[in-house]
């Protein structure tokens, strides 16, 4: 069984801010041995590399690593498109 639910990892997709917060108030957030400031941090302005950081420390670089990097490249390469058209 993995150290981290497979909720977590399935809506972390998607929602990874609100999945982290929720994960926190029902005391299943994995392990990275991050100081909580940094965890903090990470969490509010980077939800998905943190959530990255959790996968990589708790299962290493397997498929879910995998398919968040997808998404966080999809979100940030579609976002920077969005950005710059509405400039235009």
């Amino acid at each position: 069984m993995h150290s981290i639910p497979l909720w977590l990892l399935f809506f972390s997709l998607f929602l990874p801010r609100l999945t982290l917060l929720y994960a926190f108030f029902v005391h299943q957030v994995p392990s990275a041995h991050l100081p909580n400031l940094a965890a903090l941090i990470l969490w509010a302005l980077v939800p998905r590399v943190l959530m990255l950081i959790y996968i990589y420390v708790n299962l290493g670089f397997d498929l879910w690593f995998i398919a968040h990097l997808v998404a966080l490249i999809l979100v940030w390469g579609g976002s920077g498109h969005r950005a710059s058209k509405r400039w235009d």
